[in-house]
Formats: C-alpha cells, sequence, structure tokens
C-alpha cells in the first residue's frame, strides 16, 4: 500500500477586507486562489483540513451560511427557465419565510433591475442546445441567485471567465456596486485587463500557496519597486504581477542579490546536484520579503476582531439551518420548476416523432389483427411484449441522466441550503409523471385501435394503467442506476445489460427458465406487464395464452408496486452518500 503524502496547500495568508471593499485573488494557476475561496467560503468540509476558520472571531456555522453568497466558477442554472423565473424561485426558496410569496417575488423583480437584466428577463437562460441570454447576463444572473438574498458576504470565483473585456469590466462594476451598498465582495481573477485591475480595492497575490503582497491594489506596483523588482517596459499592471508569482522574469529587474541567486542556482541545476530551480528560489526571495517588510504591520491591524452584540452572537453560532421555506413549500416550489423546466424535452418532435412513429408501424403491422383464433392471439401476444419492452426500455434510458445531469446543480443549491435533500428527490421524481403519462396515451390511442385489441373502456383503461405502473417501475431502475453511479457511460452499459435481461427473461423469447436462474424472471418489470397485459385481453377468454397462465394479477401488480418504491428508494440513498459540499 502506498501512503498519502500529506501537503501544505496554503501557508500563512493574512489579510482583511471590510464591507464597501472589492478583495480580489490573484495568482497563476495552482496557486491556491479557488482553495482559499472555498475554505472560507465553507465549501471545503472542515474535518478533511487542518485548522479552522472564524468570522469575526466566530466559528462557521448555519447562520452564518445564510449570510454568505457563493458564485462558482461554472455558470450552474436550468436552460429552459427565464431569467425571471430563475431569481423568482431561487427568491422563493432561500428568503425568509416570514416574507410572503409576494414580497419574495418582489425582491426578485428587484434584482433583475439592479443587474440591469430587465430587458432579457423573458428570454430563456439557454444552453448547449438552448438559444439563450449572453454569457455576461449569464454570469449576472448566477449573481443575482446570491445576491438576493442580501448577503453581508459574496464569494465568486472568476467571475469574467470566458467574457470579453468589455463585459468582463461590467461584471466587475456590478461587484463595485453591490460592495458599495456595505456588503464584503471577495473574488478570485485570472489574468485581468489593467483597468479590470485598478477596480479592485484591495489585492492578495499568492505563488504555489504562499503570500506574496497583500494590501491596497493600487500600491502593488509600489510595494514591488521597493523591493527591486520592477517591469522594464509599461505592461499591465496584473501582468507583471502574474510573472512575478510565476518567477518569469522576463522584462523584470531583480536586485542584484536575488539575480546573483537566481543565476548561482541555474547553473547548480544544470549540473544535476538537486539544488531547488531557480523559480523556486524565486519565490522564496518574495515570501521572505513579504514577512520582514509587510506581514507584522499587517497582522498587528487583525488582532482585534469587531466587537458583536450578544444577540447577534448567539445566532451566529446557531447550528440550526435557515431554511427559507418548509418542506411542504419546497416540495411544491421543486414541482413546479421540475414541469417547466422538462416539458420543453419531453414534448420535443423528436420524441413525439418517434413515439408516434413507433405505435403507426405497430399498428399496420397488427392491423385488425384476429383474436378469436390461437394463432391470432399468438400473434397479438408478440405485439403485448413489445409494448411492454418498448415502455420499459424507454424511460430506463430517459431516467439515468435525471441525477448525474443535475449534479452540479443539486451540490450548488444544496450547499446554499436550499432546500431539503427528501423534498428535492420527491419533487424531482414526481413531477416527471404526469409528463410521463401523456406519450403512452396517445401511443395506445394508436396502436390499440389499430390493432383491433378489446373494444370496451374497462380494457383499455387497464392496458393502460399497466403500461404506466411499467413506465413508473423502469423509471425507478433508471433513477436508482444513475444515482448510484453518476457516471453516464458506466449506468448506460449497465441499463443496457439489465434491460436486455430483463427483456429476455420476459416469458415471450423462453417459456421454461432453468431453475437457478428463474429468479431473474420475477425481478423483470417486462415479464409482470407481460403477464398483466395478457390477463386484461384474454382472462376471460382462455386461462393460459401463449403458454403464459393468466391468473388474479395481485403478484403482478404488487411486483411492480415494489419496483416502484423500491428502486426509487436505493436512489435516494445514492443521492444521501454522494459527497457534495454540504451535509445530507
Amino acid at each position: 500500500m502506498t501512503s498519502c503524502e500529506e501537503r501544505d496547500i496554503l501557508n500563512g495568508i493574512t489579510g482583511a477586507v471590510n464591507p464597501g471593499e472589492v478583495l480580489a485573488f490573484m495568482g497563476p494557476s495552482g496557486s491556491g486562489k479557488t482553495t482559499l475561496l472555498n475554505l472560507l467560503g465553507g465549501r471545503l468540509i472542515q474535518s478533511a483540513v487542518g485548522g479552522s476558520i472564524t468570522y469575526n472571531d466566530q466559528p462557521y456555522s448555519k447562520f452564518l451560511k445564510s449570510r454568505i453568497g457563493f458564485v462558482t466558477q461554472d455558470d450552474v442554472l436550468f436552460p429552459h427557465l427565464t431569467v425571471k423565473e430563475t431569481l423568482t424561485y431561487a427568491a422563493r426558496l432561500r428568503l425568509p419565510k416570514v416574507l410572503t410569496r409576494q414580497q419574495k417575488e418582489k425582491r426578485a423583480v428587484d434584482v433583475i433591475y439592479e443587474l440591469g437584466l430587465e430587458r432579457c428577463q423573458d428570454t430563456m437562460i439557454g444552453g448547449s442546445f438552448v438559444r439563450g441570454v449572453s454569457g455576461g447576463e449569464r454570469k449576472r444572473v448566477c449573481i443575482g441567485n446570491e445576491i438576493i438574498i442580501n448577503p453581508s458576504l459574496l464569494f465568486l470565483d472568476e467571475p469574467t471567465s470566458g467574457l470579453d473585456s468589455t463585459t468582463a469590466l461590467r461584471t466587475i462594476q456590478t461587484l463595485q456596486d453591490i460592495a458599495e451598498v456595505g456588503k464584503t465582495v471577495i473574488t478570485t481573477i485570472h489574468q485581468p485587463s489593467s483597468r479590470l485591475f485598478h477596480k479592485f480595492d484591495k489585492l492578495i497575490l499568492l505563488g504555489k500557496g504562499s503570500l506574496l503582497y497583500f494590501g491596497k491594489a493600487s500600491e502593488a506596483i509600489v510595494y514591488f519597486s521597493s523591493i527591486g523588482c520592477s517591469p522594464l517596459i509599461a505592461m499591465n499592471p496584473a501582468e507583471f504581477l502574474l510573472d512575478l508569482a510565476n518567477g518569469n522574469l522576463t522584462d523584470t529587474s531583480v536586485p542584484s542579490e536575488l539575480e546573483d541567486k537566481v543565476q548561482m542556482e541555474n547553473s547548480e541545476t544544470e549540473t544535476g546536484n538537486g539544488k531547488p530551480p531557480p523559480a523556486v528560489v524565486h519565490e522564496q526571495y518574495l515570501v521572505e520579503a513579504y514577512e520582514s517588510r509587510v506581514a507584522d504591520t499587517e497582522k498587528k491591524k487583525l488582532m482585534a476582531p469587531l466587537p458583536l452584540d450578544e444577540e447577534l452572537k448567539s445566532k451566529v453560532s446557531s447550528s440550526k439551518r435557515q431554511w427559507g421555506a418548509s418542506w411542504w413549500q419546497q416540495y411544491c416550489i421543486l414541482f413546479c420548476r421540475g414541469i417547466k423546466e422538462r416539458k420543453h424535452d419531453y414534448f420535443s418532435w423528436l420524441r413525439i416523432t418517434q413515439v408516434l412513429s413507433t405505435a403507426i408501424i405497430l399498428g399496420l403491422l397488427w392491423w385488425q389483427s384476429d383474436s378469436k383464433t390461437i394463432r391470432g392471439r399468438q400473434d397479438q401476444a408478440g405485439l403485448l411484449f413489445f409494448i411492454a419492452v418498448f415502455w420499459g426500455f424507454f424511460p430506463v434510458f430517459t431516467a439515468i441522466f435525471t441525477f448525474p445531469q443535475e449534479r452540479a446543480m443539486l451540490g450548488k443549491e444544496r450547499a446554499a441550503d436550499m432546500y431539503r435533500l427528501s423534498a428535492y428527490f420527491l419533487a424531482r421524481t414526481t413531477s416527471d409523471l404526469p409528463l410521463d403519462l401523456i406519450l403512452p396515451v396517445l401511443f395506445l390511442l394508436v396502436v390499440y385501435f389499430m390493432a383491433g385489441l378489446r373494444l370496451s373502456a374497462s380494457h383499455f383503461f387497464l392496458s393502460m394503467l399497466t403500461v404506466f405502473l411499467c413506465i413508473v417501475a423502469a423509471q425507478g431502475l433508471g433513477l436508482a442506476i444513475g444515482a448510484t453511479l453518476m457516471d453516464l457511460k458506466r449506468a448506460t452499459t449497465l441499463a443496457s445489460v439489465t434491460v436486455m435481461t430483463f427483456m429476455l427473461a420476459g416469458g415471450y423469447f423462453v417459456k421454461k427458465v432453468p431453475v437457478f436462474i428463474s429468479w431473474i424472471r420475477y425481478m423483470s418489470f417486462n415479464y409482470h406487464t407481460y403477464k398483466l397485459l395478457l390477463k386484461v385481453q384474454y382472462q376471460d377468454i382462455m386461462p393460459t395464452v401463449n403458454g403464459i397462465k393468466t391468473d388474479s394479477g395481485l403478484k403482478e401488480v404488487g411486483a411492480l408496486v415494489a419496483m416502484i418504491f423500491g428502486y426509487r428508494f436505493l436512489a435516494y440513498l445514492s443521492l444521501r452518500k454522494m459527497q457534495l459540499h454540504c451535509e445530507a
């Protein structure tokens, strides 16, 4: 066994930011910017790291979590919701219970105008396959999702990533506007333009987890000049600072003592004597310079934390979650949001065409089939088995994508304590049911009458109920596989093998299954659905059809109901165990 080596990712970081200020974390890739931001924002599990995090000398708590906004680097949004719908649902879930629905919705509208999103408020967010708002507007919607709770502290991870310079400048100006009303804003930034750089009030420059500078952003160049490091040509200050942090000394003047050390290490590295590379020597010099010149002064400023009154102190130390809505309200909100988001996919022309064209082909192949003769009933049994297979296969491969695709959204929203996992799970799995019923009804309306199956209302509705039980059971299997594996390739492979096995054991291809493997048949929703469909059509004609006995049907219904709840329970347990950024 190989032992895990412990490494210090961050070392000796000191800094402070006050309400009304924007602090930027800057540094090359791998310098620890995002790790530091996640630690401060409570997005990393405390037990996984050494040390402690306090706010005004108070430990991180559930109450503090409700006063902190965190905007991730990736824009995690539902593509089919409009800007207004996105912010309204966030307001209804996150704002305190004491506010009415009208007050929460008004807050969403206020944020839309505050962020300048009024022109696109009725436009869908959009995504890879859906045309929607621009990149800058998406980022402002993400910021709106967080400032809607009026946080005291706002963290942002690379808010200008992927934006053009003008849009990035507008985004940083938005952060300044937020800070000016008394909020504290902390953001990571990779390589800002000079205009962006001068928008920041304070700067923390990191190099491989060490602090190279903390202070006013406008004084950073002056400080580095004071230790002998200054640009030789006119250049973007941010570019110069990143060159320093990377150990790139091109177009940079350095003090003679550092230049001598670098040249010495260059020659010794070439001889292969195990000495540290020049970049490490350069970083050590910058860290030592900061420690000897600035660090002590800055640390003394932070020794006396701001006092808190006793009432606020008790709230801050509270470990109780501040839910914005009751469990039932959370369920209802998430149910409505789920239907609005997914109705576009369910009723896409591609899916409707797929279902209806299959139904028409089946209707033509079994056109007015004969149920009075044994041969005709055998032919109809083939149709009924195909219906059981089709409505077992289709929902499994639709449901597989549910949780893997929504994992990022679930992680983000649960990290912000927007809702309970149980409310999300129940809303997510029940909001599909009304949508799942419409296409099978259309399918059966075409197939049933074209194929000449039993023409009575009771037979039709019992067939519909049987198909619906099959769909919900198959959907449960897809949810369980997707939630357990959380990987689409592996989940699709496992589902393919499982569905194929269930189909083969479904009672049509093999009449007599060997005893040692017969248990597979009873796990197959295809088998139970097939038996029920045969019972609905032929029980009053003959007790055995195509080698299958049509008994009371209670065992089959019981088995499908057990699958409906059993698979979903397994999916829920898998989500509970999933490593999110918060407690499940």
